[in-house]
């Protein structure tokens, strides 16, 4: 079987967009952690970029793997940690701080990122990242009719990654048993619904609030560092491109669901690189619904769809932790 075939073509898009989703995925997961415990943090962007920045320089200058991505992490940190003062301990408006995150961070990122603009990821992590640990040998099979074909689509799509990917996958359901399944999962979800009953019940709100803050920064760091670590393989000036609003909105989409992200983030991940793969058909290409740079807008629109309609949506229906985005006053209990 060729790759010109109709199913090995639908098994490369559906792969591309698995590894296109992977920012979009890693980061939805820690803005997922975040919102859970009552914080709408909309500076996504801003510690995506630092964290890419911050992972990226490390790992040009120590070709250390491990140290790229501690300082990944620790760079985004920094910036959750900055939002976590302002909103947590001293109860600034929320959305306002996560706005100056997004724009301080940009900065940062891109001052920090300006010497490794012309560089490469290092030549190991370029082969550790192109290792697939779960790739089969299918030869023995590849010529049979239909079993060949199908046993080639299925390792396509589903083996043919590397251990990020897989990382990622193990990390959402990893959340979603720590969200339902665990005692910290109750605290913070009983946090996010309701910090006064949290707080009359022993919980420490601003200890659990400050703790996912945290962690989902750690997580976008990550988010950002996938994409000019493994992505790109170099630094280009906002490389996250605005996946950050990408990643806020799917976190409404899913339902704050760390399962469901998988889902929304491979149908983000397919609308953004599925005006790269249409161009292979010159039939729709005099269409302009088909243009490349109309179809890179239709994240962005869907995003805005999403928004909209969970604004839009009945009051009977659950739209996310009853205390997102309203500062706690433990005076007022």
């Amino acid at each position: 079987m060729t790759d010109t075939t109709p199913l090995m073509v639908l098994a490369v898009f559906l792969a591309s967009a698995v590894r296109y989703s992977m920012p979009l995925l890693v980061g939805t997961l820690g803005e997922t952690v975040t919102e859970r415990s009552g914080h709408l943090n909309l500076g996504v962007e801003g510690m995506m970029l630092m964290g890419g920045a911050a992972g990226f320089v490390t790992a040009i200058r120590t070709d250390s793997l491990v140290l790229s991505l501690l300082a990944a992490m620790g760079g985004a940190i920094a910036g959750a940690l900055f939002y976590a003062v302002l909103t947590v301990t001293f109860r600034a408006n929320q959305v306002v701080t996560g706005l100056a995150l997004t724009l301080f961070g940009a900065g940062v990122a891109n001052t920090v990122g300006k010497g490794a603009v012309h560089a490469s990821t290092p030549p190991h992590i370029q082969a550790f990242f192109a290792w697939q640990p779960l790739r089969p040998d299918l030869s023995a099979i590849e010529s049979v009719p239909v079993l060949g074909p199908a046993a080639v689509f299925l390792r396509t799509v589903l083996l043919e990654y590397n251990i990020y990917v897989y990382m990622a996958v193990l990390l959402a359901v990893v959340l979603s048993l720590l969200l339902h399944r665990t005692r910290l999962g109750l605290h913070l979800r009983v946090v996010g619904e309701n910090p006064a009953s949290a707080d009359a019940s022993g919980i420490r709100v601003a200890a659990t609030r400050y703790g996912a803050i945290l962690v989902g920064g750690a997580l976008c760091g990550l988010a950002g560092l996938y994409l000019p670590l493994v992505h790109n393989g170099t630094w280009v000036e906002n490389i996250t491109g605005g996946r950050g609003w990408i990643v806020v909105a799917l976190v409404i989409f899913v339902r704050w669901s760390p399962l469901r992200a998988m889902l929304g983030a491979l149908l983000f991940g397919a609308l953004e690189i599925i005006g790269f793969k249409l161009q292979g058909f010159p039939q729709l290409a005099g269409n302009p619904l088909f243009s490349q740079y109309i179809i890179g807008m239709y994240p962005y629109i869907i995003t805005v769809i999403v928004l909209v309609a969970n604004s839009a949506r009945k009051k009977g229906g659950w739209r996310g932790p009853g205390a997102l985005g309203l500062p706690y006053f433990r005076e007022e209990r």
